[in-house]
């Protein structure tokens, strides 16, 4: 891997023990089976407690991964025949915003979602997944168009937030977000949201205002980065550790606060260990939503929407 967490570094050095014992019993006439079986049985525990049990911090690190998929590498398993639409045909194209046509199972559908890089300058030309208002009004175009076809919708979240820049700004970009956020809660055909990564703030909630909420079991989703929660809360930007323990942004936290529905497992180490496999679990639970959401009027499908986001958070009188 190139990119070696802190927390990972006692697997990677005992996987290079492993592999140097190897390479010595094969060069020579000294049989080590024995002391290498000890060691891949310690490695294996080893893999146990340490991804079994990750915290917080170490979980916003899987997340931002340089290697974690992408939403074209997810299209690219999921889906076949997908065809990318540009342009918001009011200003420009964004690309830090993917979306397109495509079939799943052999139905088509929708395809939206954030789309970051896994080098520099991949990152540049994605504005590091950071999308402008056009990204916005174009992924809302297609979600209309989706509409009218009477095509489902499946986007996925991967973003640290959109971007604050000024001409962003200019642009309309606050306004931009809050009118998906509008559409979609009245668009008349499912809606599925999986987030892959960083789901940052309105951002992420741009595209995240859907019938079935998902999330990979090592990706966070949240109203401001920890750095940003503990500049703000702490005056230092060096506290996100601490900010990431008390935001409960994981999987499991939003799962128990009942904001999503879902957590999708990722592969022993994070999803960019095994894309494949990942991607496996994701296809089972998109299925299992779509049949269960395809079964609804449009009727229905608004009413159990807008029940569904009137009963996330608790409160007291």
């Amino acid at each position: 891997m190139k990119q070696i967490l802190d927390f990972e570094k006692p697997i990677v050095n005992l996987k290079e023990k492993i592999a140097e014992l190897k390479k010595f019993t094969s060069e020579s006439d000294i049989d080590l089976t024995e002391e290498i079986s000890t060691l891949e049985k310690r490695l294996a525990d080893l893999e146990n407690d340490i991804y079994g049990n990750l915290k917080p911090w170490q979980r916003v690190q899987m997340a931002r991964h340089q290697e974690r998929p992408t939403t074209l590498d997810y299209i690219a398993e999921l889906f076949t025949d997908f065809l990318e639409f540009h342009g918001d045909r009011t200003y420009g194209d964004d690309e830090a915003i993917v979306s397109g046509i495509a079939y799943y199972k052999g139905k088509p559908i929708t395809v939206i979602g954030h789309q970051r890089g896994k080098d520099t300058k991949e990152n540049i030309r994605r504005n590091f997944g950071m999308p402008h208002p056009e990204g916005y009004r174009k992924a809302l175009r297609h979600m209309k168009q989706a509409e009218k076809f009477n095509r489902p919708i499946i986007c996925f979240i991967d973003t640290k937030g959109a971007y604050p820049g000024k001409a962003a700004e200019e642009r309309g970009q606050s306004e931009a977000i809050a009118r998906n956020l509008m559409e979609m809660a009245g668009i008349t055909v499912p809606i599925i949201c999986i987030v892959i990564g960083e789901g940052g703030s309105g951002g992420a909630l741009a595209l995240g205002v859907g019938d079935r909420i998902h999330m990979l079991e090592n990706s966070t989703y949240s109203v401001i980065s920890p750095e940003g929660a503990a500049a703000l809360l702490w005056k230092d930007a060096g506290l996100a550790q601490k900010a990431a323990e008390s935001m409960r942004i994981t999987a499991p936290d939003l799962y128990e606060l009942g904001i999503i529905d879902e957590i999708i497992v990722e592969p022993k180490g994070g999803a960019h260990r095994d894309i494949k496999r990942q991607a496996r679990n994701m296809d089972a639970v998109i299925e299992k939503s779509l049949q269960e959401l395809n079964d609804l009027s449009k009727d229905e499908l608004l009413e159990q929407r807008w029940e569904k986001y009137k009963q996330i958070g608790e409160f007291m009188e």
